[in-house]
Order: structure tokens, then C-alpha cells, then sequence
């Protein structure tokens, strides 16, 4: 069964767009990009599907290309499909293993723009960068990710819960039900994850086991492309640093805890290249004194976060042997789990990314006091209306905020978000600042409220 997602308003919208480039569907291993595009597939009366790693012989047919018209009558031939402009949709699948099938979508867009052209893959970067100014503009991208919470309530027919969250504010926060029920449910979905397979998984059983064994497979499948890439980098490499991110989760990343006597320029590379399968993403430090954010960006201090709340929980307890992680996700009071775990922190970042769209891939920043002596840190920092604005995953009182409340006074800032497992509130602190400090209070389950 498919469940909706949110990138299947973006894929319609190409679908009809007068001027539809060859789409590029991006993301890791496992989000569900071709999923998506077979769901878009049925809104076309003929749907063609090549994949390159099930079929590798068809990569010849993409050698030395000259014409692409030609091309799409030798598919729909071998497929026995009419190739009709505006009818038929052409989908190339895991197009990561053809260079070939990659530049041919500059002749689409040249030599057959009126056909229907989409092509997916994961560890497509490690491709597109060997190809010089890919698809500058002839192709159109669309990032792909995980399943955010309010794609998992919808996928449980929960679609009134999100849009009365997205209604609520600090005037009119949720009833205490609906409150304490989202609360749950935001706790099913750190461990469930939002990778399609173990979203599904749930919806079906109910069962956390069974979430896990697919989970299992997912990481399996992470693994086994990490041998892929053994004439780059040593795969055991990979794994250490991959382990190593898990147990750093919410700190900044130190190289000498990776396991194994390796130099920090071959942990950077191991990082960069997880980064680059989707893996995992950087949370970069900023100075934040101005707009944009990447430009007082400090490459010496990061964090980085995994790709998915779920496989994170999975691997640090089969690093325990036990279940204990998703057993303190269970059991933690709402101030334990957000104070006392970096995997709030973790997730509040994913669906900061999840919500920012798909045009571009997102980035993450942080801010951290550098200077000697002091350990104030703000988790995220990003943009909203042309204004920097901090977000604090923290539950408690404004008394306890200081290095947000440090960082609002130092950049003349006056609005502020703390997300926690709390309703909607808000604060006012006034104090010895020339203008009133204002923190929104918003609850880790309602994130989206800040897109829409």
C-alpha cells in the first residue's frame, strides 16, 4: 500500500508544468523515490520504468547517444509501451550506475522536452560529482527524505490531529487530550523512524520488533554499499565513523573517538562521504551576526546527525546489546527524554529539514560560544522572514535557558523558539535587555507549524 507524501504535490506540479525539465529525484537509499514516482505513474496512460541495476544491459543503449527520440522508441519497443509525449512517463531508476543515462538528460531536455522524463537514485552524488556542471540549467532536482510526523499521522488516518496542530497557538493551545495523545505518538514515531518500510511495518502490525527487523535491513543495505566505494575508501572505515556519529549524537563531533588509528583527513573524507549518500547530515557551527548564515560558518565545529530517528535507536542498542535506548524513549518523563536525549535534539533537526522543501538540500546550523571558558550552546539556528531565529529543544522555565536567552541579547534578537514535549505556551523575558525577549513555546510534535 502506498502512503501519501508530501513530495507528491511537488512531482504533480512538475507533471503539469508547461516547461517540465527531466526531474532528478535525490535522496539516501530506502526514503521512497521510486515509490513516489510509480504513485505519480498512475496519472499517466502509459508508464515506462528502467532500472540499472536490476537491468544493466540497458546502459548500452544509452552509449555514444545521439538521439533521444530514437532512444524512447527502442524503450517502447523493448517494453511493448507506446511513448507518447504528455502521456507517457519515463521513469530511469538507480540511474546512479550509468553516467551515460545521466547525460542523456541534457538531450531530453534539449531534443524531447515534451516527454514526461524523471530519474531517481541513491549515492547519486558521488556520481554527479565526477560529471562536470551537471545539468546546469536542463535538469530540475527534488530532495527526498524520511517520513516527517505529519506524514506518519497522515499515514495513519490521523489528518484532523495535524491540522489542529497546525490551527493551535499560544492563545489557543490543544485541549490536554489531543496534547498527551500527539505527545505518544510523537514517541512511536523516534522509534518506528520514518523510513517508509518501517512506517509501513507499523501501521500493519503494531509491533515494534517487527519495525526493527526492517530497520536491520535497511542498515544492511547501508553497509553493502559501503563496499561499492572499497577503491575510494576502506568500508571499515565507513562503518567506524558511521558508529562513531550514532554515539555523538547532539555533540560536537570529535575525530579521535572513531575507532581505529586512522588520521583525521581520512575521518573527514569517511565524513563527507556518508554526507554525500544521505546518510547522515552536518550540523555547522555559525557565528550568526548577519544573513547568510553559511557565510560566518566555522568548518572546525560540527555536529552531525543520522538520517533517521529509528535506525539511530536500533544501532546504539544493537551497539548495547540491549534495548535500552527505545526502553527510555518509552519510559522517560516528557522533561527526561528532551532534556536528558540528544534524539529529541536529533529530530527536531530532521524535520527542520524535512519542512524547509525540496528545491535544494537543506542545511543545518548551530551556534556555540566560542569563547575561552564558556559552554553556551543554541541547538539550531535558521531563517524565518528574513530574520535569524534560534530554536532551543529544552522543557523547563525560562530561568533555565541561559544560553538562549545569552545568544538573544548578544544578537540583538527578540524572538525565540523553545520546542519541548510541552502545549503551545510562550514566554516574555524582559530582565536587563533594552527590549523584551519573546520565546515561543512549540511543542517538538508541531515543527511544520513554522512552514505553513
Amino acid at each position: 500500500m502506498y502512503y501519501s507524501r508530501s513530495i507528491d504535490s511537488r512531482l504533480l506540479e512538475w507533471k503539469q508544468s508547461a516547461n517540465h525539465k527531466p526531474l532528478l529525484l535525490r535522496g539516501a537509499r530506502q526514503v521512497g523515490k521510486s515509490s513516489a514516482v510509480r504513485h505519480l505513474a498512475l496519472s499517466f496512460e502509459h508508464y515506462i520504468e528502467v532500472n540499472f541495476e536490476k537491468q544493466p544491459e540497458l546502459k548500452n543503449l544509452f552509449s555514444n547517444l545521439h538521439d533521444v527520440k530514437h532512444l524512447a522508441m527502442q524503450l517502447g519497443l523493448i517494453f511493448n509501451t507506446p511513448v507518447v509525449p504528455g502521456k507517457t512517463l519515463l521513469f530511469l531508476d538507480e540511474i546512479q550506475a550509468s553516467k551515460d543515462a545521466i547525460k542523456s538528460l541534457w538531450f531530453f531536455k534539449e531534443d524531447y522536452p515534451e516527454l514526461h522524463v524523471v530519474a531517481a537514485g541513491s549515492l547519486l552524488e558521488f556520481t554527479l560529482n565526477e560529471l562536470s556542471s551537471f545539468g546546469v540549467g536542463r535538469v530540475r532536482s527534488l530532495f527526498m527524505y524520511p517520513f516527517s510526523f505529519d506524514e506518519f499521522l497522515n499515514a495513519q488516518g490521523l489528518s484532523s490531529w495535524v491540522e489542529a496542530k497546525r490551527k493551535a497557538t499560544a492563545k489557543e493551545p490543544l485541549s490536554d487530550i489531543l496534547h498527551n495523545q500527539l505527545v505518544e505518538q510523537f514517541r512511536t514515531f523516534l522509534i518506528v523512524g520514518g523510513m517508509p518500510a518501517s512506517v509501513a511495518t507499523w501501521i500493519e502490525t503494531h509491533n515494534y520488533l517487527q519495525c526493527e527487523t526492517e530497520q536491520d535491513d535497511i542498515q544492511q543495505s547501508y553497509y553493502d554499499d559501503f563496499s561499492k566505494y572499497a577503491s575510494r575508501i576502506e568500508p571499515n572505515l565507513l562503518r567506524n565513523t558511521l558508529l562513531s556519529v550514532a554515539l555523538q549524537i547532539g555533540r560536537r563531533f570529535v575525530h579521535n573517538r572513531v575507532e581505529g588509528e586512522y588520521r583525521s583527513r581520512e575521518i573527514d573524507n569517511a565524513l563527507l562521504m556518508l554526507c554525500n549518500a544521505g546518510i547522515i547530515k552536518r550540523v555547522n557551527h555559525t557565528a550568526a551576526n548577519g544573513l547568510p548564515l553559511g557565510a560566518e560558518m566555522n568548518p572546525k565545529f560540527r555536529k552531525y546527525i543520522y538520517i533517521d530517528s529509528g535506525l539511530l535507536l536500533r544501532m546504539l542498542n544493537i551497539e548495547l546489546n540491549s534495548t535500552e535506548y527505545t526502553r527510555q524513549v518509552l519510559i522517560s518523563t516528557t522533561q527526561e527524554l528532551v532534556n536528558k536525549g540528544s534524539l529529541t535534539e536529533m529530530a527536531l533537526g530532521l524535520e527542520l529539514i524535512k519542512y524547509s522543501g525540496t528545491q535544494s538540500m537543506q542545511e543545518l546550523y548551530y551556534w556555540e560560544n566560542l569563547a575561552k571558558g564558556t559552554t553556551s550552546e543554541v541547538d539550531y539556528i535558521t531563517i524565518k522572514n528574513a530574520a535569524i531565529l534560534p530554536i532551543e529543544c529544552k522543557s523547563g522555565t525560562s530561568g533555565k535557558m541561559k544560553s538562549l536567552r545569552l545568544f538573544m541579547t548578544q544578537k540583538h534578537i527578540c524572538e525565540a523558539i523553545r520546542c519541548s514535549l510541552e502545549n503551545f505556551g510562550e514566554l516574555t523575558v524582559t530582565g536587563d535587555n533594552p527590549s523584551p525577549q519573546h520565546i515561543s513555546i512549540i511543542p517538538l510534535y508541531a515543527i511544520s507549524n513554522l512552514f505553513y
